[in-house]
């Protein structure tokens, strides 16, 4: 409960503190401040369980030490996340204070649907995530790019919500007690009535929206692309990573005394991601749209976690989520700074930016899953899991395959750094 109200007060904090703070850098510094401190409280409540609010909530959240820490990992990212680029996003626009604010808001909403235990509360957290997140991406008012992108993002998440809506509704009404808890949906493992398997499969389809898996994917590269590249950062890492516990959390907790009834959709959305997702990003050129659809095939090792639907899959999405994170929140830092967004425009840079070139090589090769690294680590949690489900081992090789494939396009941008020549007029940072 700390991490909610705490994160809603310092988003208006920062939205007043905007009609008053004339300086673009002081909004970062009390973002950061505000931050830490609600870390700390987070920290408290984690430990011992003290709130420092008492709310009657209902039984509709549900505070665990499991769901504690993963909201840490995913301010402690965001946190990473705003001394990174705190500069990039002053340049975005005049209303600076503004963006963080939006930013802390949509952190209220990722502790929502990290705690919920109600289909509203599902929705209320999507919602609060979702709506700051259409301004964010529309913010650079003088691009048409990212007009067409806000515009864009905003139907396809309207369409997404409906479809949820409508499945929420399903399963009310095929509910046996009709509520919206979702420990009541359903119990045992009989064969699931008509309206409880509309439900669950139009969750699905809005949930694999929300978190871009294939074929509900399409928004995602031009929403990514034309987003100013300092909130792309923000909405292809801590976003994901909290919409994907969100869904492991609903399907586990509502449906899974029936995996195995819906185990086969999984599997073919899982399939369908890392496909799409890799062959699709070895023909960009861009990139900036490269790591958008490499989202996508990330999106495809951490389905594995609702493929398999274990503690240890679960624990391996916490792990996974902030290797993914930390690793596309620097590549993303690193190509803000850079003006020329195609491969070609990181040709030679270790020649005259060693350790630009570096840092970037170990954010691609922890992104590729190369052993010794966090992102290694992460994607073998996922793997194992699957493994120990015991079913479907042709999809743990496939994944494999596909990682391979995904050291096709991380390896060329580090070509383009080490063994290209310089450019004559270089595009880079002075650092």
């Amino acid at each position: 409960m700390n991490a909610i109200i705490l994160t809603a007060t310092w988003g208006v904090v920062m939205m007043l503190g905007g009609a008053f703070i004339k300086s673009k850098s002081t909004p970062k510094y009390l973002a950061i401040t505000g931050l830490v401190l609600i870390i700390i409280a987070n920290c408290i409540q984690m430990n011992n369980g003290a709130s420092f609010f008492t709310v009657d909530v209902k039984n509709m959240l549900v505070f665990d030490s499991f769901n504690l820490t993963f909201i840490n990992v995913v301010f402690g990212c965001t946190l990473l996340y705003f001394l990174l680029n705190g500069r990039d996003i002053e340049k975005v626009g005049e209303h600076v204070s503004e963006y963080f604010a939006l930013l802390f808001f949509i952190l209220c909403g990722i502790a929502i649907i990290s705690t919920f235990n109600s289909l509203l509360m599902l929705f209320i957290g999507i919602e609060i995530v979702s709506i700051p997140l259409y301004i964010l991406t529309g913010s650079d008012k003088r691009n048409l790019k990212s007009n067409e992108a806000a515009l864009k993002y905003f139907l396809m998440g309207a369409f997404s919500t409906g479809i949820m809506l409508l499945g929420i509704a399903m399963l009310y009404g095929g509910s046996a007690t009709g509520s919206f808890f979702i420990e009541n949906i359903i119990s045992g493992n009989a064969p699931m009535p008509p309206l409880i398997a509309a439900g669950l499969v139009l969750l699905l389809v809005s949930m694999s929206f929300k978190v871009s898996a294939a074929p509900f994917h399409f928004w995602t590269p031009d929403v990514y692309d034309g987003a100013p590249t300092v909130f792309t950062s923000f909405m292809a890492t801590i976003v994901k990573a909290a919409a994907f516990y969100a869904f492991v959390r609903l399907f586990e907790n509502a449906f899974g005394s029936m995996h195995e009834q819906w185990q086969t959709l999984i599997v073919i959305l899982t399939a369908a991601t890392l496909l799409v997702g890799n062959l699709t990003a070895v023909f960009q050129q861009s990139v900036k749209r490269m790591l958008a659809y490499s989202s996508i095939a990330q999106a495809g090792f951490m389905l594995f976690a609702l493929f398999a639907l274990s503690n240890m899959a679960k624990e391996g999405l916490v792990l996974y989520a902030a290797a993914y994170s930390l690793a596309s929140i620097g590549i993303f830092a690193i190509l803000v700074r850079i003006r020329d967004y195609t491969i070609d425009g990181f040709n030679g840079l270790a020649k005259q930016q060693p350790v630009l070139a570096i840092t970037a090589t170990i954010f691609l090769l922890s992104l590729t899953g190369i052993p010794l690294t966090a992102g290694f680590q992460s994607k073998f949690y996922m793997l194992m899991a699957a493994v120990q489900n015991g079913h479907h081992t042709w999809l743990v090789i496939f994944a494999v395959l596909c990682a391979a494939i995904s050291a096709y396009y991380y390896f060329r941008v580090i070509q383009a750094m080490f063994l290209r020549k310089v450019p004559e007029m270089p595009c880079w940072p002075k650092i």
